[in-house]
């Protein structure tokens, strides 16, 4: 029975998607229109004829009405053909698919950071609550959530790059590596060429862009860890296992983070859908060849199906993140009924 309403309810959720992503491919196809700027004159630059320019935008399709060309896109995305790239003229899902392994590869590493720190001093700050401690790690999650991820990332560089060169400033994979691209995730592709020295400077190259794009969300769940962590702490089944004589750590581990691990599921949630589209600022400070760096190119150059595609990519992988948290919901506390 448990399985069926899963089922169900993970079925309905996939229907919802339907509307979600219209809308979201509604709305990018309207507002990239709505930028100012031809693409025909961007790739064939300021002397090109009018003549050729009513050439290249019949061949695109940019002649048509708005209706007829957000249609068009609609059928063709059904059928899982997001065009091609109006400046490369290459496969926008190929494209979409190697920028994103790299948007993936460093939104994991930067959410493992943020979760491991976030969780442990969220934990310890409510657990030595109003020590220097706690003090300390809540004025350095306010710092985090304050810090604008481009000057960070900038100071990051200019010290441990330029200065101290503990770190490559750039990039993936340093240029005397030749790696097989078999997943275009860098971390596994350099774990079947049997490459340990590609695999560690593949992580030699995420350090410094994961520390910067995990600062905001550490800071955030280490504050909500913390608040929901002083909420559990105060409830009576917790004082009733202090009163069995249960160690302080039995306490802390099996009761009070199990219940207050809710919270924190939806916030690591939001903020890996956060990541995955809004790490346009980290992978453009970094030259990182991400999603983020491909998108904001794709806008400046007009390259319209390159946008709409991204977008809808997005969308996908903030949803079934969503889906996703719920399900842990409620495998965690089966109070949550999937109905």
């Amino acid at each position: 029975m448990e399985v069926i309403l899963l089922l169900n309810y993970i079925l309905k959720r996939f229907l919802m998607l339907i509307p979600v992503l219209l809308g979201v491919s509604l709305l990018a196809f309207s507002i990239i229109h709505l930028i100012p700027g031809d693409p025909a004159r961007v790739i064939l630059g300021e002397r090109a004829t009018e003549a050729a320019i009513l050439n290249l935008q019949e061949k695109l399709g940019l002649n048509e009405p708005l209706y007829v060309q957000f249609f068009n896109f609609l059928t063709n995305t059904l059928q899982g053909d997001l065009g091609r790239s109006i400046i490369t003229n290459e496969e926008v899902s190929h494209e979409l698919l190697i920028a994103f392994a790299a948007t993936i590869e460093l939104t994991v590493v930067a959410m493992i950071i943020a979760i491991v720190v976030g969780i442990a001093a969220g934990t310890i700050a409510a657990v030595r609550q109003y020590s220097i401690f706690d003090n300390a790690s809540m004025v350095g999650a306010l710092v985090g959530v304050s810090m604008p991820i481009f000057w960070l990332g900038l100071m990051m560089i200019w010290l441990f790059a330029y200065k101290l060169g503990w770190f490559p400033p750039s990039g993936r994979l340093d240029v005397g590596f030749d790696i097989p691209r078999i997943t275009h995730f860098l971390l596994i592709d350099t774990l079947l060429a049997s490459n340990l020295k590609a695999f560690i400077n593949t992580l030699w190259h995420l350090a410094m862009p994961s520390f910067a794009l995990a600062t905001i969300p550490m800071a955030i769940i280490a504050r909500m860890t913390r608040s929901s962590m002083l909420e559990v702490m105060r409830q009576d089944y917790i004082r009733t296992a202090r009163a069995k004589g249960l160690s302080e750590k039995v306490v802390i581990f099996k009761h009070a983070i199990k219940n207050a691990f809710l919270p924190v599921i939806t916030v690591i949630g939001l903020q890996v859908g956060l990541l995955l589209g809004g790490a346009v600022l980290t992978e453009t400070v970094f030259s990182f060849p991400g999603l983020g760096r491909r998108l904001y190119n794709a806008i400046m150059a007009r390259d319209y199906p390159v946008v709409q595609g991204g977008i809808l990519l997005v969308a996908v992988c903030f949803v079934l993140v969503n889906l996703l948290v719920d399900l842990t919901y409620n495998h965690i506390d089966p109070r949550i009924k999937m109905e």
